[in-house]
């Protein structure tokens, strides 16, 4: 009897880029119900829900007190409920003291991983095909950020909703449902089908990195929204509407922030190590992508200004103490196939 052979962050990776690759969500869900449940959002979300529309799914920055970022969230609005799903890192603790603090109105009840809901995400430029298998009209019709009902095999009785929305670059897609292990056997299955498989963190991680969201893994080590480079995610005609914004700053061309820098393969640096320009300090390492594409390491970084425009000769010490190069690159690092990959 054989086994099949283990697969490697690399094999991950490979399968994102080239077919599809599955993985199920673990970030704790979030339901919002109630006529006033978008002015409530608004209390936190840093963009207006004023003109979001129906069965659609956008990505919102969520601040704390302070300013500094508290999470990315998903916000889908299905039907009469508003759905959170995060993006970053956050305990369902966590949220339930970010709504205490923010406070939830008397017309809306919010539920932390409501029992029985789940769901499945799967990505790669040949996920449109797996996507096509739970509607009943041609696939390419369902937009980006569109969300539309969804049947999932042998569960009529199922709620089944499938949003076009990713995290790598590639083409992407989520499955939310109130019965997520029959749709995430079912998406597997569907994978399979396309030559595709399921796919673990790390893989995951460095094809969101090369796609420019390596905040998804790494988190933001506490830095401040233009730090993080997440200015782009503020309305800033709404500073002093929503909680945490009268804190904020407008971003400026002296400001440091996150910088992606490319180095020789194998090599590996301690987040804290600094980063330097002809022997001068520039900035720091907060975080390495793992090492799943062979041609090189990505390096994530907070620079000084200038020094986070791309195309500039740097320098870190690895953890074996030998000063490597190091470049600052622009991202997306790599062109995802899906830009050339029709659906059809």
């Amino acid at each position: 009897m054989t086994t099949a052979p283990l697969r490697t962050e690399t094999d991950d990776y490979t399968t994102v880029r080239t077919t599809v690759g599955a993985y199920r969500i673990t970030a704790p869900l979030v339901r919002v119900t109630g006529d006033e449940r978008i002015t409530f959002l608004d209390r936190f979300l840093a963009k207006s829900g004023e003109f979001v529309e129906p069965d659609t799914v956008r990505e919102a920055l969520a601040l704390n007190a302070d300013g500094t970022p508290f999470a990315i969230l998903l916000h889908f609005e299905i039907g009469d409920d508003a759905w959170l799903l995060p993006r970053t890192a956050v305990t369902a603790d966590a949220l339930r003291g970010y709504f205490d603090e923010v406070g939830v109105p008397e017309d809306v009840t919010v539920e932390i991983e409501p029992e029985g809901w789940g769901a499945s995400a799967f990505e790669g430029p040949t996920a449109w095909s797996v996507a096509a298998g739970f509607v009943d009209f041609d696939i390419s019709g369902l937009t980006l950020h569109g969300v539309t009902e969804a049947a999932l095999p042998g569960e009529p009785a199922a709620l089944a909703h499938l949003a076009r929305v990713g995290t790598t670059g590639e083409y992407g897609y989520l499955l939310l449902t109130n019965a997520p292990d029959a749709a995430h056997e079912a998406v597997l299955a569907a994978v399979a089908e396309q030559g595709g498989a399921p796919v673990g963190p790390e893989g995951l991680a460095r094809v969101q990195a090369e796609a420019g969201m390596a905040v998804y893994a790494a988190g933001f080590g506490g830095l401040s929204v233009n730090e993080a480079d997440l200015s782009w995610m503020i309305d800033w005609n709404r500073i002093g509407e929503f909680h945490g914004s009268d804190d904020l700053e407008q971003p400026t061309t002296a400001t440091a922030r996150l910088a992606a820098l490319a180095a020789p393969a194998e090599s590996r640096f301690a987040a804290g190590t600094k980063v330097t320009a002809a022997g001068e300090s520039v900035g720091t390492v907060l975080w390495q992508a793992p090492s799943a594409n062979p041609e090189e390491e990505l390096v994530i970084a907070l620079l000084d200004a200038p020094f986070w425009v791309p195309g500039l000769e740097l320098a870190a010490g690895d953890e074996q103490g030998a000063e490597r190069p190091l470049r600052t690159v622009t991202l997306p690092r790599v062109i995802a196939r899906s830009l050339t990959t029709r659906i059809s």
